[in-house]
């Protein structure tokens, strides 16, 4: 049963030292699920920019046209952290690849940060409230929330960084791209907070939303708050594009992206995301010092009311329809390739699995929940 592998002292990885092994269970016990995840290896080309430049999101240019920074993957990696030690890993955990929408969750993060700070007061106040840059002046545009930003419910209209939101209308989450024969035609749009959408363009406009109230570049703002609290390694980076500069207090700053839809995003190894899927394990706090609020932790988990497997930028696993092997109370962070960041809190686990299949990581799951039953 769930717990029987859990221990009542609570470990963290110390900083540039060697991460402890979980010594409970041989880390052949996992070998299985190792396995799976080497033989359903992602067919994404390991050349990225190939990849990318090759409609891997199957839009016709300008709107598939690569405009920001990619690097070419190697070999699959990934790790297993039980009560946060390594119970298991394999290929080359610290190598910082391209990770795709993991970034959107690193976004939630760094909203939280903002809301903890007073900032941000209230998540379902109107964006327009302290942000006037011209992108949420439109009647449609003007009542949009933060929350709803997070979400994927608000309908926002308009281009960033060269890119309308009608390049992802239709979008279905549930076939790939080049299949997905109704992605990018133009849609009626509803009511901000009435209809659910996976959708790029406006996960970049929430992102230059969060630099303009932050007034600081957001990865300075992870590295100091985040990142460096929890021992990560200095080899991570996030990127956005060659067009996504703007000024702010006379300096010119980067606006990031939330993920590496046309290039850019975040590059970063299966070891730091780890430590960042284990402080959210611990509900914010790192070591007896609390990083995020329980109120942000709250919230990012909280299901949306038209979507109940999706929170703030986080996968949820209410339904059990995209994760059927893994528990109700399990989430992750998710990118295209895949990329997984998974934790399930009833066994006190985090897993960093790189470049599978997206159908295959099911069963990955479910393997190494089985072991955690015995």
């Amino acid at each position: 049963m769930a717990g029987n592998h859990r221990s009542n002292q609570i470990y963290f990885p110390p900083r540039e030292s060697n991460w402890e092994r979980f010594d409970a269970l041989p880390p052949r016990d996992f070998q299985s699920a190792i396995d799976h995840a080497l033989k359903n290896e992602s067919l994404l080309d390991r050349n990225i920019q190939r990849a990318l430049e090759n409609r891997a999101f199957a839009e016709p240019p300008p709107w598939g046209d690569i405009i920001g920074k990619t690097r070419s993957r190697e070999d699959p990696h990934g790790l297993i952290i039980l009560n946060g030690k390594v119970a298991a890993k394999w290929g080359d955990t610290q190598r910082p690849d391209i990770t795709f929408s993991v970034a959107k969750s690193f976004l939630s993060i760094c909203a939280g940060l903002l809301q903890d700070d007073g900032l941000i007061p209230d998540f379902d106040a109107p964006i327009s409230d302290l942000v006037n840059d011209g992108g949420f002046d439109s009647p449609h545009n003007k009542s949009i929330t933060w929350r709803q930003m997070m979400q994927m419910t608000s309908e926002w209209q308009g281009s960033m960084w060269g890119k309308p939101d009608q390049v992802d209308h239709n979008r279905d989450l549930n076939v790939a791209p080049k299949d997905n024969a109704d992605k990018g035609n133009e849609r009626a749009l509803k009511s901000p907070g009435t209809h659910w959408e996976y959708n790029d363009v406006r996960v970049n406009r929430l992102a230059l939303a969060l630099l303009r109230v932050a007034e600081r570049p957001l990865p300075d703002l992870l590295r100091e708050r985040i990142m460096d609290p929890i021992g990560a390694s200095n080899d991570w980076e996030w990127h956005g594009y060659e067009n996504s500069w703007v000024e702010i207090n006379n300096q010119n700053i980067q606006s990031v992206s939330g993920g590496s839809h046309w290039g850019g995003g975040m590059f970063i190894s299966s070891e730091d995301q780890a430590r960042v899927g284990y402080l959210i394990l611990n509900k914010g706090i790192w070591n007896g010092e609390r990083l995020l609020s329980e109120h942000y932790v709250d919230q990012a988990f909280a299901p949306c009311n038209i979507n109940e497997d999706y929170g703030l930028f986080w996968w949820l696993n209410n339904s059990q329809t995209r994760l059927p092997s893994a528990t109700k109370t399990g989430f992750c962070a998710v990118g295209f390739g895949s990329n997984m960041i998974w934790v399930e809190p009833d066994y006190n686990l985090v897993a960093v699995v790189r470049w599978i299949e997206g159908s295959a990581f099911d069963k990955f799951c479910g393997e190494v929940l089985e072991i955690l039953k015995t």
